[in-house]
């Protein structure tokens, strides 16, 4: 690839201006988006550019992946594959017990930005997830959530270069999810101010590159429903502004034809959180501790990077281990906070304590001492402890196919308590991951029914079923396509994440690569699929740590306890 750009021919202007030729492919990316929220807004005149582009194109619903989560579903969509063969699973990725926060560093197959830039074709990404640390192409590029507030850009110096010309530009909130400092008014401007700098940033970088197809991606068109409950004027200020960002966007870039994609979709949850790991514990499959690290705990990360620390894990000090002793003679966390409350001391005890302790007070999977367990609810999914895969396996391979059946039929026989069943789908892996890379997915996926549920990883001693988030993400997200070379009248009745990258790239005449899963929806002329290089990831190094911001992000979001 060049890792050059078209800018030396450009002189440098400012961030509206509109004397750069059109774009050729604008791609619009809506963390969420969904034709049940878009529809909403239609009623009440919310979105009007966003309504045009569905009337005037060729609207359908977006089939997403499993898991439909943004930092596995956004790789799947601009590399065309599962991430059974790109590599970026979830949130975080293993390696054996221990895990890192997924970066671009996890994602193993061609963007089809690189892949344009085989063809001579150049682009212009913002705020694409897991993207940092960028490649090198033809274009430029400003990575999204999951890298560090401060990420690093293609090419080299390009963020202070568009905060020079634009102003201020962030990745993350100036705030984080429990500040009672600010107003609720005061957090969605600030999602406001997040949407207009990306806005911002995208048409300067089009206007001094003169790409060939740009991609934009907002995402609190996402956060909005997790953090404010999906409340409807909270989500109304979001999606208002980022309509108004697509608008200027389109005034200011004239492309020829349009995109409009999400990576799901979201909506009202009516059912239960099932605590699964609860249950394989009382099945006789899992085993607990109160002295080791569990799953990725971002208070002592935090606190660590903080004070300028780099790093991916954290093992439990010498207050945690103390705990740790402590429970095991039953002073468990839980009893403590119950004991503070009494004499008005839990909200003073929380606030200093130091972190990781109530984990590790608390019981916790022993990943290497059990025969299955959910690593963290977004997996959707039971990894069971192979023997000759895992570092410490205690299911022998002659034994893993029966002892997986078996799992199967006991997960798929689970009911909710108003006696439905509460998965719609359990299977082996292989139903939805193939590739280089299945063996890091998970073993057994479990999809709750009609994604009404939601899984917890947590071992809390309690019932099986608690409430469940008023509001999540929904398998179909939206598929919209107007402009040069569409077939508008072709009707569609629905298309898959995969089916994204290769029509993208046919409908601009370059062929996609046949290692792709997806296929080029029929309302572009059709062109063949060629074979491309395989990825080559010549980088050996530890994996990037994120930054506070990152961390801090996940945790308000609680994908990660």
């Amino acid at each position: 690839m060049t890792g050059t750009s078209n800018r030396d021919s450009v002189a440098s202007t400012s961030s509206d201006a509109s004397g750069s030729d059109s774009l050729e492919t604008l791609v619009i990316g809506i963390d969420a988006g969904c034709l049940p929220v878009f529809e909403r807004l239609f009623e009440d005149d919310r979105i009007p550019t966003i309504e045009r582009l569905c009337s005037d194109g060729v609207t359908a619903p977006l089939e997403s992946q499993i898991p439909p989560w943004t930092p596995s579903a956004w790789p799947s969509i601009y590399t065309g594959v599962n991430p059974g063969k790109h590599g970026a699973i979830g949130f975080v990725g293993y390696d054996g017990y221990d895990w890192h926060v997924t970066s671009n560093e996890d994602v193993n197959e061609h963007p089809f930005w690189t892949l344009l830039d085989r063809h001579d074709r150049s682009s212009v990404v913002v705020n694409a997830p897991v993207t940092h640390p960028p490649e090198e192409f033809d274009g430029a590029v400003i990575p999204g959530f999951l890298g560090p507030e401060d990420p690093d850009c293609h090419p080299v110096g390009l963020l202070d270069e568009v905060r020079d010309a634009i102003g201020e530009y962030r990745v993350y909130p100036s705030y984080t999810r429990d500040d009672d400092t600010i107003s609720d008014a005061e957090k969605i401007e600030e999602y406001r101010s997040l949407v207009e700098m990306r806005g911002r940033a995208f048409r300067y970088l089009v206007d001094e590159f003169e790409p060939d197809l740009g991609f934009v991606q907002f995402q609190k068109t996402d956060t909005v429903f997790h953090e404010f409950d999906g409340d409807e004027t909270s989500v109304e200020r979001v999606y208002e502004a980022t309509d108004a960002q697509i608008a200027s966007i389109l005034e200011t870039c004239d492309p020829d034809r349009i995109f409009l994609v999400s990576d799901h979709g979201m909506g009202p949850y009516d059912g239960y959180e099932f605590r699964l790991n609860e249950f394989l514990r009382d099945e006789g499959h899992l085993e607990t501790t109160t002295g080791g690290k569990g799953m990725p705990s971002w208070t002592p990360m935090r606190r660590r990077l903080r004070e300028g620390e780099e790093y991916d894990t954290w093992e439990p000090g010498t207050a945690a281990r103390v705990a740790a002793v402590a429970a095991q003679f039953g002073i468990t966390a839980r009893r403590l906070r119950i004991a503070l409350e009494r004499v008005g001391l839990a909200d003073l005890a929380i606030k200093y304590a130091p972190g990781g302790i109530s984990r590790t007070a608390n019981q916790q999977v022993d990943f290497e001492e059990s025969k299955a367990y959910v690593r963290a609810r977004t997996e959707l999914g039971v990894r069971i402890n192979l023997e000759g895969r895992d570092p410490a396996g205690v299911v022998p391979p002659e034994e893993y196919d029966e002892f997986r059946e078996e799992l199967i039929r006991t997960l798929q026989s689970i009911e909710t308590p108003d006696g439905e069943p509460f998965f719609e789908t359990v299977a082996p892996r292989e139903r939805y991951f193939h590739g280089a890379y299945v063996d890091d997915t998970v073993d057994i996926v479990t999809i709750p029914n009609g994604f009404e549920h939601t899984l917890s990883e947590q071992v809390t001693g309690c019932d099986y079923f608690g409430p469940v988030e008023p509001w999540n993400h929904k398998i179909d997200g939206v598929f919209v396509a107007t402009g040069e070379g569409i077939d508008e009248e072709q009707s569609l009745d629905r298309a898959h994440i995969f089916d994204v990258a290769p029509t993208i790239m046919a409908a601009m005449g370059v062929p996609h690569s046949d290692r792709m899963d997806g296929s080029v929806v029929p309302i572009v002329e059709q062109v063949d699929s060629m074979s491309y290089p395989a990825y080559d990831d010549t980088d050996t190094g530890e994996q990037t740590a994120p930054d506070e911001e990152v961390t801090d992000r996940l945790a308000d979001l609680g994908y990660l306890s």
